[in-house]
């Protein structure tokens, strides 16, 4: 037996009665079905609906084979009715944010012939693939079109054409398909084959907002928010830049040329800083000409400066340079020979001090897991002139 589908009668339907035809134990709760059902199953990109059941909780609603099953966390017992009652604040996000994006791939397919190859929806926001290259300054122009059509309020029409009536429907589809096909229409907006619920009119929705645009398998993915989900993540944007215009002291609509001017002051600070600090490197090289072998311990290097100083350091001291840099419970380590191998020293040091890493002839840079007191013991049975 077919359950009644009465989500598609009535997308607010908050709360029904139903007779319980069935309950079954499974690993994951029980299986309940019903005579009839508010309860919306995962389908089409959209998420299933939860609620209340009786006295269960419903965590999931799928469909098979033309019944609507309902995992809740405890049993109830077929013959009784129960009392459902829909999530409704959950249910009216999801027609929001399904609605929305036909609104989207309805101005998308109209403009550029585009289908909506891919549809999934997350906790913030929508993604919505494309099977061809959208302009970037398209985007905006699609947005604006977008909300104008829910400026319009206008009514959202569900319904199964008769097998007479569907051949001479246009509708978007990415093929032909067999009756019968539920049509969702938004007047010169969209029409397209879709399984899912939505809002009654596109006031419901409130507001669309594409927030992103990227390549994606030969075509686009656009990433969408719409209704109350876009409000909220728009207003986390905005407290997100008003710290910034704190930050720097800028007006809110001027944060992004201030984080450019702080990006070049950055940049030139860092350029006069690499000056200033081969100048160091180059006076501390100095102080080891001609001592052979020698380990430095030096603060605040990231990798690539704990290189260059190494083989500064080993272009003076003739010998192996060791410079080792304390970081978060472990010693950065590069060791440099510009005259030998140092292939054998880093595979004793690895076993020896927990660490690793690799490199080629003359060159070694990993890190430890040791200590300094350790490091220096290490090193001192092999000569090494400690500072």
């Amino acid at each position: 037996m077919h359950t009644q589908k009465l989500f598609y009668e009535d997308c607010s339907l908050r709360q029904f009665t139903a007779c319980v035809t069935g309950c079954q134990k499974t690993d994951k709760g029980y299986a309940v079905t019903l005579d009839r059902t508010a309860f919306y199953p995962e389908g089409g990109g959209q998420a299933c609906d939860t609620g209340i059941l009786g006295s269960a909780r419903v965590l999931d609603v799928r469909e098979s084979d033309g019944q609507i099953i309902h995992l809740c966390d405890s049993p109830l017992s077929p013959g009784e009715t129960a009392e459902g009652r829909i999530d409704y604040d959950r249910r009216f996000d999801l027609m929001q944010q399904h609605s929305g994006e036909h609104i989207v791939s309805g101005i998308v397919h109209k403009r550029f012939g585009f289908h909506n190859v891919g549809f999934h929806m997350g906790a913030d926001v929508m993604e919505v693939d494309f099977d061809g290259f959208i302009p970037p300054e398209a985007i905006a122009q699609i947005e604006l079109e977008a909300n104008k059509a829910v400026w319009a309020n206008l009514p959202v029409r569900c319904w199964y054409p008769s097998p007479e009536e569907l051949p001479h429907v246009t509708y978007r589809t990415k093929r032909i398909l067999p009756w019968p096909v539920r049509i969702v229409d938004i007047p010169d907006i969209d029409t397209c084959a879709c399984c899912g619920i939505h809002v009654a009119a596109t006031g419901q929705i409130g507001i669309i907002k594409i927030l992103s645009c990227v390549k994606f398998r030969g075509g686009v993915r656009l990433e969408i928010s719409c209704g109350a989900r876009a409000t909220t993540y728009l207003n986390r944007i905005f407290e997100e830049n008003r710290q910034v215009s704190q930050a720097f002291s800028a007006k809110p609509l001027e944060t992004g040329a201030a984080a450019h001017r702080m990006n070049e002051l950055l940049a030139a600070e860092k350029f006069r800083c690499a000056g200033l600090q081969k100048q160091l490197f180059e006076k501390l090289a100095a102080d080891y000409t001609g001592k052979g072998d020698v380990l430095v311990f030096y603060p605040g290097l990231t990798s690539a400066e704990i290189r260059e100083l190494a083989e500064k350091i080993a272009s003076s001291c003739n010998g192996t340079a060791a410079v080792l840099c304390e970081g978060k419970g472990r010693l950065d380590v590069c060791l440099v020979n510009l005259h030998g191998d140092v292939k054998e020293l880093g595979s004793a040091m690895s076993q020896a001090l927990g660490g690793r890493g690799g490199g080629k002839h003359g060159f070694f840079q990993g890190s430890l897991t040791t200590d300094r007191k350790a490091a220096e013991d290490f090193f001192a049975r092999f000569g090494f002139d400690i500072s």
